[in-house]
């Protein structure tokens, strides 16, 4: 018997999975993360924190079923992208991680706008010029942090940092630095010019490996901390949402995955390369593929505020029937018409990343009148992401990539009015998927690979089952129409707090 061991380093929780070759979960454990903003648009966390968790994680793990680590034959991880992490020569870490979602740097990426044409860096980079670059996280810590700054010796994400403290070995996974801005798309390599646009010193960016390349083995140290064999094979590792999408069975062109977690993605499957300003652009776990992609600053994290901040009532209500409040507010947004009788939200709330990178746009109610009630505004909230994804959905095909299948995950896939409404608005049916357990599975899978345990990257599948197809309602093709063109009226680039 072949276990693997796969480990997503999450913005809130760190998961780990331990499969049984060729098919069987074994178990999952996690533990909690917290995130810090210590100023308006900060996001930031500990790196030691998600360490400590790895090192409980892995003997839990082990634990269940009584595993010899020596059958552990691989060690795979994922994490949110592109988090910074920056370590001096010594290895220790000279600031708390600077988080994917962060917005501290829009003056920065203002002035590397003036510096660089947009364009030729987009040809180049494969990705635009937006505060999803570590370059302009960079530059505001050289800006801000001149001292942290100086003592830079090495700069990768979280999962990267993971397997440092694994292996021993500083190095990046291959999605981590295109997504910073530092991979020439057309060469598959490091760029020096990229890099040093980023003031860093020589070496700062470590070599870069494949996802599925095996870049080290577990050392004696990280042995004795996380009760795994020494020596045991680490690969490079995987963005979480690129290998969400993989273990969801993203593996052909015109699959697209919309996930529904704290934030809402979109990723699908490409074998050519088409840089675009408006989507972020990933290597796919499948050698010579891509993943184009989305992802809004919010999803879930908006359905949270909206709870706390406007259904104290219906919480009550609903603990009163021993429901959730999710179910008690959809069964009202399911009592109200397809439109939410004229009700259109703008969820930008954190501003907004793809498909129109402005951090400075804001979240906006229209329509509302006093004959609408809190499951009118629930309902519009849900209408809102499905509306923002038809956008990306329209980005997609004018990039010339076919999006005809659409499998549904994460925890919001589980609301049934959420995915009527998206299969409407999108007006093309929507395959909800069963026992996914997400990135960690894909890069378990993954580090399976790159270790030669498994010869076939279709073979993750088997640990996914497809539920229930949700199909669109031709009737509510017009209203949703209407809707669409409404919700993107709205918008107004960066408009005023």
């Amino acid at each position: 018997m072949a276990y693997v061991i796969g480990l997503d380093i999450g913005t809130t929780s760190t998961i780990g999975i331990l499969i049984e070759l060729p098919d069987r979960v074994v178990g999952v454990a996690s533990r909690p993360v917290t995130l810090t903003s210590p100023h308006h648009g900060w996001a930031e966390e500990n790196p030691a924190e998600w360490w400590d968790n790895v090192q409980a994680i892995t003997r839990e793990l082990l634990a269940l079923e009584g595993t010899d680590p020596a059958a552990i034959g691989a060690v795979g991880v994922t994490g949110m992208l592109p988090a910074v992490v920056l370590l001096d020569e010594a290895g220790t870490v000279l600031r708390p991680s600077i988080q994917q979602s962060d917005g501290r740097s829009g003056r920065e990426v203002e002035a590397m706008r003036q510096e660089r044409d947009e364009a030729a860096f987009i040809a180049k980079a494969g990705n635009g010029i937006n505060q999803q670059l570590v370059t302009a996280k960079l530059r505001w810590i050289e800006n801000h942090e001149p001292d942290v700054f100086a003592r830079i010796a090495t700069v990768f994400g979280s999962y990267d940092f993971i397997n440092f403290k694994l292996t021993g070995k500083r190095a990046v996974e291959q999605n981590w630095a295109l997504e910073a801005g530092f991979v020439d798309v057309a060469r598959g390599e490091l760029d020096d010019d990229l890099i040093g646009w980023a003031h860093l010193p020589p070496g700062a960016i470590p070599p870069k490996f494949a996802s599925h390349e095996v870049l080290g083995t577990v050392s004696e140290e990280a042995a004795t901390l996380t009760g795994l064999r020494a020596g045991t094979p680490v690969v490079g590792g995987a963005a979480d949402m690129v290998a969400s999408a993989f273990g969801a069975g993203v593996q052909e062109a015109g699959d697209v995955l919309l996930k529904f977690g704290g934030a809402v993605d979109i990723l699908t499957a490409t074998d050519k390369v088409r840089p675009d300003p408006r989507l972020f652009l990933d290597y796919h776990l499948i050698p010579g593929l891509y993943m184009p992609n989305g992802c809004m600053s919010t999803g879930g994290s908006a359905l949270n505020w909206f709870i706390a901040t406007f259904a104290g009532k219906e919480q009550q209500a609903a603990e009163a029937e021993g429901i959730s409040t999710y179910r008690y507010l959809d069964r009202l947004a399911e009592n109200r018409p397809a439109g939410a009788e004229g009700v259109v939200i703008l969820p930008y709330l954190l501003g907004e990343k793809t498909p129109i990178h402005d951090p400075d746009a804001r979240g906006l109610i229209s329509g509302l009148t006093l004959s609408h009630d809190i499951g009118h505004l629930w309902r519009a909230l849900l209408e809102s992401y499905a509306y923002a994804l038809r956008h990306h959905v329209d980005v997609l095909n004018d990039m010339g990539l076919e999006t005809t299948r659409f499998l549904v995950s994460d925890g919001g896939a589980q609301s049934g009015v959420w995915m009527q409404i998206v299969a409407d608005v999108l007006q093309q049916p929507a395959q909800c998927l069963t026992g996914h357990p997400g990135s960690c599975l894909g890069v378990a899978w993954t580090a399976a690979m790159g270790a030669g345990l498994v010869d076939d990257w279709a073979g993750v599948t088997a640990f996914v089952g497809h539920g229930v197809t949700i199909r669109p309602d031709v009737s509510n093709r017009a209203i949703y129409d209407d809707g669409y063109a409404r919700f993107r009226a709205l918008y107004r680039p960066h408009a005023s707090p």
